[in-house]
């Protein structure tokens, strides 16, 4: 691994992609420093630590949100919204190019129609920045943390327009820095900047760690022992080992072409494989699925607030009742949020995989499969196999959804730091690692230098033909 990391920077043009990449991400963390105008920023650290520790569902959507934010909503900064606008519009565009067939004319035009949707996620991006903005202004503007020399009217259109404009401008520069890594850089820029987001959180929850750390075999009053921390050490390896795992498998199906006779030659005849994801779908059923559930949680913890006195004994019992089982790790959220990820795995796999157009490509190619005929049988079986796998996929999926909010509910350990042993975060880091240490090694191995997954001698550039790999 050393000696690939030394021939990653012995190549120029590699080596200036790589370090053109680490600059915008640092230029991505720099952003984090800058401060909106007219926020009461100790305030708004007092009030997200007390809902911290009351566990309420504000809490909890600002424990949930920071994760993808990439910073601490702590302190309410231009780059507050993050890159989620940006990555929200495009997974609508990619739903709607396929349900709505101009979307899907516009995708079979090629280069030309891809611009054009490419255009419009960008106007859909200026839109969500718009509406999340707002809404997190109009959420600042409620619980008192506005400057009181803002608080006039003509204070507050100078805090809403500076405050707009900014967190939209933080986030539209944070699209164009990921279009920037995905030209001049190496990695999908998009990717790589929520993943440096997930992964700053990362020395936040050592330092929990390190401080709530008790060495003795009996530990209490929020602290961690020997037992936990060795505990926590182990899922972390096993969950990511599984991560990694679950993101590479597949069910290859083997795939016979046509021989095809000409003259006294024979051409075709050959033996494939159809690589199908096990977890099609990616991390997008739980997305969906944590997006979801955040909110009745958070309403109903509105509701229980604010429930008065007055209010009939049954009403009261009902509110209670929901507030206290649809929380943040509780059984019934537990399970809701387990169907909701098979729900949107099926959802998103009949969204983006088609086995008739698959079928239909195979006959094109002129391919089969050993046993089947070509056309609805070959798009029934491979409808079947999808479904199977699907099935397996969803249920990693949910079991990969549940281990940080049971570890944070029943280890009183708080979700920053319980989110890097699953969740969307953890799938997230490990499926843009292995896509990041993918190109590169291809990169290496194009110029005949040994890459980080393959073994054996390197061999120079200039020095003949490169050595067989195992």
């Amino acid at each position: 691994m050393y000696s690939a990391v030394i021939n990653m920077f012995r190549i120029p043009e590699l080596r200036n992609r790589v370090l053109f990449t680490l600059a915008m991400i640092a230029i991505y963390r720099i952003g984090f420093w800058i401060p909106l105008v007219g926020v009461d920023q100790t305030q708004l650290e007092e009030l997200a630590r007390q809902s911290a520790s009351e566990a309420t569902g504000f809490g909890k959507l600002l424990e949930y949100v920071s994760v993808f934010s990439g910073g601490s909503f702590k302190q309410s900064t231009i780059f507050g919204l993050g890159i989620m606008p940006y990555i929200t519009a495009s997974i609508i565009f990619q739903l709607l190019q396929s349900a709505i067939p101009k979307f899907q004319e516009l995708k079979k035009e090629g280069a030309s129609g891809q611009q054009k949707i490419t255009e419009w996620t960008r106007y859909a991006t200026i839109a969500m920045c718009l509406i999340q903005g707002f809404m997190w202004m109009k959420f600042l503007q409620g619980q008192g943390l506005v400057q009181p020399q803002f608080r006039t009217q003509t204070g507050m259109l100078i805090f809403y327009f500076s405050g707009l404009t900014a967190l939209t401008a933080g986030s539209i520069f944070l699209m164009w820095l990921g279009e920037q890594i995905d030209k001049f850089g190496i990695g999908n820029g998009v990717s790589l900047i929520l993943t440096a987001g997930i992964v700053s959180q990362m020395p936040m929850a050592i330092g929990w760690l390190a401080n709530n750390v008790d060495f003795s075999l009996q530990s209490g009053d929020g602290s961690v022992g020997v037992l936990g921390i060795l505990f926590l050490i182990v899922a972390f390896v096993i969950v990511v080992a599984g991560s990694i795992l679950i993101t590479v498998a597949q069910r290859r199906i083997p795939i016979q072409q046509a021989r095809h006779t000409r003259g006294r030659r024979t051409y075709g005849g050959q033996k494939h494989y159809l690589p199908l994801r096990v977890n099609h779908a990616g991390v997008m059923p739980i997305i969906f699925a944590s997006s979801l559930l955040i909110f009745p949680s958070s309403f109903l913890g509105y509701l229980a607030t604010s429930v008065s006195a007055d209010s009939p004994a049954w009403w009261q019992s009902i509110i209670y009742f929901m507030n206290r089982n649809f929380q943040f790790g509780e059984y019934p959220y537990i399970v809701l949020e387990i169907i909701l990820i098979y729900f949107f795995s099926y959802f998103w796999t009949t969204v983006v995989f088609s086995p008739d157009d698959m079928s239909q490509q195979l006959r094109e190619n002129g391919s089969f499969i050993p046993g089947l005929r070509p056309g609805p049988r070959t798009a029934e079986y491979l409808e079947t196999v999808v479904e199977r796998i699907t099935y397996v996929g969803a249920g990693f999926l949910a079991i990969i959804a549940v281990i940080p909010s049971m570890v944070a509910r029943y280890m009183d350990i708080p979700f920053f730091v319980s989110s890097f042993l699953g969740g969307t975060g953890l799938l997230i880091v490990v499926s843009v690692g292995l896509d990041l240490i993918q190109r590169i090694e291809a990169n290496l191995l194009m110029r005949n230098y040994d890459g980080f997954i393959t073994g054996g001698e390197s061999t120079r550039k200039g020095g003949g033909s490169s050595s067989s790999r195992s």
